[in-house]
């Protein structure tokens, strides 16, 4: 390149990144560029033009020596392959050269165009931003067929960098501009909207500041606006309420989204509800811009929160019962069914009809029926927990809805006949109008909600139909639609019958299992319920214990252990074959143990007796450890004080804290059978006995071992620090006689 040439190019580029930093308007610019362009190429045939992209199309920005025929005619021509030398370019991202348009096929479209304005080359190069996007082309046309120089196209490039430049410097002005219009039609709306709006509007600062209060009158606020103005809501307002304010105030400008809220506030002695909404808002204040600020609108919305109300209750609730209605119902039934669907939980529906409610009506009136439901509505709740829902669905129809009463059919169908007739012994007592009396039933059809039985529509129908089942039956009684469940129940319900009969009959007994020590010398035994049934024989405890704990029999049971426990201890010690070491242990259920009256229970049996209280051993689970742990550690140290020790059974395979075993009052640890049964292979189970026994030395506890079954079993329990062993190797469960027998034999 020439040294005036180079000097022309420095000239314009000086004149140009001038223009640009001074914003002058981009036509101007663009046109300059162009014409630089033609006269740096120093030809009379060069003619410059500039489009720019706006979506697929090209419209012209510049071109001071196109003809305007021609501009007008491809002004906002779509980009495409073989579309002239621009429309290619632009389409491919690259630089297009047509020599020849006569001969071009990207030009054939166009040719009677370019020939109607004498244009016979197009170099065309596209504009590429600095973030690597199509801004437009650049072309320089020539009267006559031509190849560029590569000086020439290096040119080209250089200008179509000025160009990216000016074109983005352009687009960012433009988008300041319309930023700033933006914000002054802002302000200028929200100006006007906070005259006009009845709503309070408040501008706070991230400090809970007050800066601007705009809007309703003095009757919205905490104090007048004089007094505000300036001040921290920490200030104003009590400190539950400035706490609430600031967690607002701190959420919008985290999530720097709108909040939408409902609020209450003691407002001049008047309780109001506010919706709130808040937004952040930038640059508030001009002399400290960085500021963080947010604008609170506050709208009074007492009326209609008290209308909502009313009519939410009229919606949702049944008018005389103020019950929950089948609209409320069916709302809660149908999101329950989703639960269940996502869990293992099992709930229940009860249908429940008044038998015979049509006489009292048509008797004494609707008046006296309406004061008798009122009355059974009053009943039933107080039966129920606060998660379960009870609607009046019409008439003297009532539905109940309980959730998650078990996790499987079996639990859930034993504590929803436990619900039916705590609801059915809600109707013991008579019912009274004036001088009058009557005595109501009802009858109830149960339907279990589960993950085979989850369509509302289908329980609701089922629990109606099981209702009608109890009423065929003759009322006053309850029945589950599933015909299995029923047959589950009515057996359940025959075994705890039969219980009680057993309890009446005595024929629940102890058997004893002995406990010997490493010398197999016999130091205690273990005192297990049994059932000697006059027709089934001997029934394993597996059977009835979980059915006499579900209807509250157990401690029946335990008592009469108890007793058998102090009868054979009482023969011991006549026949002094024991010392006071000697101890026999019994279980004691959670149920029982957390009972105020279990240290009275025993106490007495064992005075009776005249047995000590050293010879009982109370056996708990390891579980029972992990619940109410003050409680627990109470009720321990309330029994040992009295004499009583303390065993856990099952020792390993329960969650109790190990961290914590120290604070309990606990005199021996029980090693479960299933680690028994695997301590020959040497494996896990020898290895978590060894760590059992190392425990208990550390705590200066007994170690147990329970379940030996074979020689091998009990001789390496002897090679170890074991304290007693016990096991069908040493003796099965004995009844009374049986192991008098036995010891006495020893």
């Amino acid at each position: 390149m020439d040294k005036l040439r180079l000097k022309k190019l420095l000239s314009y580029q000086k004149m140009i990144l001038s223009q640009i930093a001074l914003g002058v308007p981009l036509n101007a610019v663009l046109n300059d560029i162009c014409l630089s362009i033609e006269e740096i190429f120093n030809s009379e045939t060069a003619k410059c033009s500039i489009l720019s992209l706006s979506g697929e199309q090209l419209f012209h920005c510049a071109g001071p020596h196109i003809h305007p025929g021609y501009r007008q005619a491809i002004n906002g021509i779509k980009i495409g392959n073989n579309v002239g030398s621009c429309g290619t370019a632009a389409f491919l991202k690259k630089q297009v050269i047509v020599d020849d348009i006569t001969t071009s096929v990207l030009w054939q479209n166009f040719q009677p165009l370019a020939d109607q304005y004498q244009l016979k080359a197009c170099w065309s190069t596209p504009i590429i931003s600095s973030a690597a996007e199509l801004l437009g082309t650049i072309a320089v046309y020539h009267s006559e067929p031509r190849v560029p120089t590569h000086q020439e196209l290096e040119l080209i490039d250089f200008f179509a960098h000025f160009t990216s430049i000016a074109l983005e410097k352009n687009s960012e002005s433009e988008k300041v501009k319309r930023l700033i219009a933006n914000l002054t039609q802002s302000n200028n709306k929200f100006a006007a909207f906070t005259k006009v709006m009845p709503d309070l509007s408040l501008i706070l600062s991230e400090e809970g500041e007050y800066i601007d209060i705009y809007g309703s009158s003095n009757d919205m606020l905490y104090r007048s606006v004089n007094e505000m103005l300036n001040q921290k809501v920490t200030d104003m307002l009590p400190s539950q309420d400035a706490e609430a304010v600031m967690s607002v105030i701190a959420k919008t400008l985290s999530t720097n989204d709108v909040q939408i809220f409902e609020y209450d506030l003691e407002i001049q002695g008047r309780f109001m509800t506010f919706e709130g909404r808040t937004a952040c808002i930038d640059n508030y204040l001009a002399e400290d811009p960085q500021k963080k600020h947010i604008v609170w609108v506050a709208r009074d919305i007492t009326v209609r929160k008290k209308t909502e109300q009313e009519i939410n209750r009229l919606a949702f609730f049944d008018p005389l019962t103020s019950l929950p209605n089948r609209r409320m119902l069916s709302d809660r039934l149908n999101m329950y069914v989703d639960v269940v669907k996502a869990t293992t939980k099992t709930g229940a529906l009860f249908f429940l009809d008044l038998d015979n409610f049509k006489r009292i009506n048509d008797s004494l009136g609707h008046g006296a029926g309406d004061e008798i439901l009122i009355e059974v509505a009053s009943r039933l709740s107080n039966t129920i927990r606060n998660i379960d829902t009870l609607a009046r669905v019409g008439g003297d129809e009532f539905v109940l809805l309980l959730e998650c009463i078990g996790d499987g059919d079996e639990q859930a169908v034993i504590e929803a006949e436990h619900v039916a007739n705590k609801l059915q012994n809600a109707f013991n007592d008579e019912f009274k109008l004036g001088e009058l009396v009557f005595k109501v039933n009802c009858s109830i059809g149960i339907c279990l909600i589960d993950e085979n039985n989850s369509d509302p529509e289908n329980i609701l129908k089922y629990a109606d139909t099981a209702m009608y089942r109890s009423k065929m039956n003759g009322g006053n009684r309850s029945h589950f639609y599933d015909p299995a469940l029923q047959s589950l129940l009515d057996s359940q319900t025959e075994i705890e019958s039969d219980i009680v009969r057993a309890i009446a009959a005595n024929e629940f007994c102890a058997y004893f299992q002995p406990q010997v020590d490493k010398a197999a010398k016999v130091i205690g035994a273990e005192a297990l319920i049994r059932w000697i049934h006059p027709t089934k024989g001997l029934i394993s405890p597996n059977e009835f214990i979980p059915i006499a704990e579900q209807y509250g029999l157990l401690q029946s049971l335990q008592n009469i252990v108890l007793r058998d426990i102090c009868s054979l201890l009482q023969v011991l010690n006549e026949k002094q074959v024991i010392d006071d070491t000697f101890k026999i242990s019994i279980n004691i259920s959670h149920g029982q143990f957390s009972s105020a009256t279990l240290p009275h229970t025993l106490f007495n049996t064992i005075n009776e007796f005249n047995i000590s209280a050293s010879q009982i051993k109370l056996e708990i689970t390891e579980t029972m450890l992990s619940v109410d742990n003050a409680s627990t550690v109470q009720q321990m140290d309330e029994l040992q004080q009295l004499g009583f020790t303390f065993s856990i059974d099952d020792f390993g395979t329960g969650y109790s804290c190990l961290a914590h075993l120290s604070t309990f009052p606990v005199d021996e640890l029980k090693v479960d059978k299933s680690f028994i049964d695997k301590i020959l292979d040497k494996g896990a189970g020898f290895s978590i006995l060894q760590t059992i026994i190392n425990l208990g030395k550390s705590l200066n506890l007994a170690v147990v071992a329970e379940g030996a079954e074979t020689q091998e079993q009990f001789e390496l329990l002897q090679s170890v620090d074991i304290t007693a062993v016990q096991g069908f190797y040493i003796a099965k469960p004995m009844s009374h006689s049986n192991y008098l027998t036995w010891h006495l034999g020893q």
